[in-house]
């Protein structure tokens, strides 16, 4: 194959994947702006390592969601080495709909923390609707209802609104917005709420709406216990139980800033992508699937206008411009800034690094998360 036909390939391999961005965000799943009611006990479970710094702010915003009388929090403090349960037990002093759990310091064989956790507030919850949020989510006062509101109106088990992800420095903007445009781009998102196939799914465990029924049919989180990616791992779970799931557009609902240091975003990625990529030759595959799209064409673009070859300037200019309105499509669609989809080669370029970091770590043993070895 010659370069052209192969930078020609890569662009066009381009367009179809933003073809399908396209589709995705039309047919997303997007809540009532005026929800209903929830008559409904509501039990809001919030695992907490370490998290002195957020667990005020995300208690204050779920404290005040609207529409849901029979409100219950239960935060767990997952053997934290700072102040978070000594703030987590004075919001409970003050509000009853708080209760404050210890976590036990060790992990049982076979857990890792945050499993092990949300299997402890699951345990301990009651109510029709089970909600987990993370300490760093912050939600908007209908959030809740209007995510049960669409659980019920499209007929699902387990939703995954996904909240707007803030991004402030560099490295976040480069990397973060991935986060949606991965499954926008990637993920058939109508035949994904189906039960089969079982493998098709996303899911994210930062704000997961879910009916007990289902929760209880698998277990809880027992089934999962040992996954990195038990957000993922649980939906999977689900829907070979029967169970539909599907991600959703929380972008109105919630927001979450992840990381706020390139060291911070490097070690997460580095924590989740080993599992997220399945095994290292996926891992290889795609890493050179999205090198092809989404690096290959803007090289070519570039180095075909020095060197005078115009029809390769042309391809790599046209592959470049089709993954460019792809990341613009997710931005649009998902909060992120538009001015960043200017930088998408850059950003794969850093996402296959990473990946790559996260299978070199995880081959030696070497992932540390919040001071446990994974």
């Amino acid at each position: 194959m010659t370069t052209e036909r192969f930078v020609a390939c890569s662009s066009a391999l381009a367009g179809l994947l933003t073809a399908h961005t396209f589709v995705n965000q039309k047919l997303l799943r997007r809540p009532s702006i005026d929800p209903p009611t929830v008559l409904e006990e509501v039990c809001v479970c919030v695992p907490a390592r370490n998290e002195a710094a957020n667990i005020d702010a995300c208690l204050a915003s779920i404290l005040a969601s609207t529409g849901i009388p029979k409100l219950q929090v239960i935060v767990l403090d997952d053997a934290s080495d700072d102040t978070t349960a000594v703030q987590v037990a004075e919001i409970a002093a003050r509000n009853r709909r708080v209760t404050s759990v210890r976590g036990g310091p060790e992990l049982p064989g076979g857990w890792i923390g945050k499993t092990n956790a949300a299997q402890q507030l699951f345990e301990r919850s009651t109510g029709t609707y089970i909600v987990f949020v993370d300490a760093d989510v912050r939600l908007e006062p209908d959030a809740i209802r209007a995510s049960i509101g669409l659980l019920n109106t499209a007929d699902l088990d387990l939703v995954s609104p996904y909240p707007r992800q803030i991004a402030i420095t560099t490295a976040e903007r480069l990397v973060q917005p991935l986060l949606q445009w991965l499954w926008l781009t990637f993920l058939p998102l109508r035949l994904a709420e189906q039960r089969q196939p079982v493998t098709m799914v996303a899911a994210n465990g930062q704000f997961m709406v879910a009916r007990r029924e289902a929760l209880s049919a698998v277990d809880g989180f027992r089934r999962v216990a040992g996954e990195v990616l038990d957000d993922v791992a649980l939906g999977r779970t689900l829907k070979r139980a029967g169970f539909r799931v599907a991600v959703v557009d929380g972008t109105q609902l919630a927001s979450c800033r992840m990381y706020d240091s390139w060291p911070a975003l490097r070690d997460g990625y580095t924590k989740n992508l080993w599992s997220a990529t399945g095994s290292p030759m996926g891992a290889v595959a795609l890493g050179a699937m999205l090198t092809a799209a989404y690096v290959v064409p803007p090289v070519a673009g570039v180095l075909g206008s020095i060197a005078g070859r115009r029809r390769l300037a042309t391809y790599g200019g046209l592959g470049t411009v089709a993954g460019a309105i792809g990341r613009l499509i997710s931005a649009r669609t998902t909060g992120a800034r538009v001015a960043d989809s200017l930088a998408h080669p850059i950003s794969i370029v850093t996402l296959v690094m990473l990946i790559a970091r996260s299978w070199r770590h995880h081959n030696r043993g070497l992932i540390v998360w919040k001071g446990r070895t994974l």
